[in-house]
């Protein structure tokens, strides 16, 4: 097995960075094997040359490799090109037609972009995976292959599955191995060396002078965020090449190349209209703080009516410093706090239990209503009525059912997402019969 350092030079891989080297290391540990490998990065970090590497180190290094861009095909013609087709299968089959597996038989097949392949492909291809089988369009009749499948992509697959557009049977054979390439402007070591691999290539093809950076220029072409990766550079580097006459250059003349250089403001990807379900997070997050505000005043109700019953703040502070710190936070900073705003409730308490004002009448039995405040601080206070607008309880139920589904049923998750313990979320499901 060839080293890395061979292995770079010989497909012309620029980069000392840590991770970059470990996705080649990886890439010469499974090409001996014939199990499939998923590549995954963003679009331009140079995906293609992991297949490259495991055909090269496989067994199957004097087989055909065909690399094939899913995304460049029509849904309507990709059965046919993969798998081929009869006869008269559909119009314009003049004739029958091997299929990339069929052709490949004995290599490897490389599929870029395979989370564009549509679901009836992904079911064949699933075969294929499994027993090495498929059917050509428009044909009964089964055809065994024996290919190494290297499947790369730059969309998120785990979305596309909870989406509905990827089969997760299929991810998991495809990704016996999965091998991802860092974006570039997390290898800030390798830009400047790749630059200065690609100036030199067009200096040659070009037959110009090569272009030299200074410090101001090479710091701005490191920090910059390369949000099209190594495509992005290169294409940076030809234009350079080509347009500037002077051959030493500045910041100041690599800004005029590089979109919104220099700025560190939160770049806006795309606008799009606001969309109902947009809204209707909105609107569990509100539900969400209406609980957590419910789930307080509870708490405050509970520490309230132990401290009445008690008697005693002390006592009261001693037995429940979990509710105490659940309520006014972790804060050791806070603690004095916590004992003031006990103290003065329950001194609240005392005075309005001796209070003449509350006392009953003997007269009518009843408590007469107070006239005065029991003190000026306490003018402001007011009667709140308390009024069911929302239906809470069908909207926490909702919720805690959107959040078991979402964690397939996990109440540990689950609770963490709502904010409760899992113990409350146990009492609720019991409680909601859910």
């Amino acid at each position: 097995m060839e080293s890395v350092q061979s292995v770079k030079q010989r497909f012309e891989l620029i980069g000392n960075d840590p991770s970059f080297n470990r996705a080649i290391e990886k890439a010469l540990q499974v090409a001996p094997t014939d199990i499939s490998v998923l590549v995954t990065g963003e679009s331009g970090v140079g995906k293609e040359s992991i297949p490259k590497i495991i055909h090269s180190q496989s067994f199957r290094k004097h087989a055909k490799y065909i690399a094939v861009n899913c995304g460049a095909i029509p849904e309507g013609t990709i059965d046919s090109e993969l798998f081929g087709h009869e006869k008269g299968a559909f119009t314009g089959a003049t004739s029958t037609r091997s299929g990339y597996f069929e052709v490949a038989d004995g290599g490897t097949i490389f599929l870029d972009e395979v989370g564009e392949l549509p679901l009836p492909t992904q079911v064949r291809l699933l075969r294929v995976l499994e027993n090495g089988e498929f059917l050509k369009v428009g044909s009964s009749g089964t055809q065994k292959t024996d290919v190494r499948i290297v499947a790369a992509t730059n969309v998120k697959l785990f979305e596309a599955i909870e989406k509905g557009k990827f089969r997760e049977d299929l991810y998991y054979r495809l990704s016996t191995v999965e091998i991802d390439l860092p974006p570039l402007r997390e290898r800030k070591g390798d830009i400047h060396l790749l630059f200065r691999k690609f100036a030199s290539d067009f200096a040659m093809k070009y037959k110009m002078p090569t272009l030299r950076l200074d410090d101001n220029a090479i710091s701005m072409l490191t920090n910059y965020r390369w949000s099209g990766n190594i495509r992005q550079l290169r294409n940076i580097a030809e234009q350079i090449s080509v347009l500037e006459k002077e051959r030493n250059i500045t910041a100041a003349m690599l800004q005029n190349y590089l979109p919104d250089a220099g700025k560190n403001l939160p770049a806006v990807i795309g606008e799009k209209k606001r969309s109902d379900s947009e809204f209707a997070n909105e609107r569990e997050i509100l539900y969400k703080v209406l609980f957590d505000m419910k789930n307080d005043l509870n708490d405050l109700k509970k520490l309230t009516n132990e401290l009445m019953e008690s008697g005693s703040s002390k006592d009261v502070r001693e037995e429940n410093p979990g509710l105490i710190k659940r309520i006014y936070g972790n804060q050791e900073s806070k603690e004095q706090d916590y004992e003031d705003v006990i103290d003065n409730a329950y001194d609240f308490n005392q005075e309005e239990a001796v209070s003449p004002s509350n006392t009953p009448s003997a007269e009518t039995n009843h408590y007469v209503e107070p006239t005065t405040a029991v003190g000026d601080r306490y003018d402001f206070a007011q009667e709140i009525v308390e009024e069911e607008s929302l239906s809470l309880a069908d909207k926490e139920i909702e919720l805690i059912k959107k959040s078991l589904e979402r964690h397939k049923g996990k109440r540990k998750a689950a609770a963490d997402d709502l904010g409760i313990s899992e113990r409350t979320l146990y009492r609720k499901i019991k409680q909601y019969d859910l």
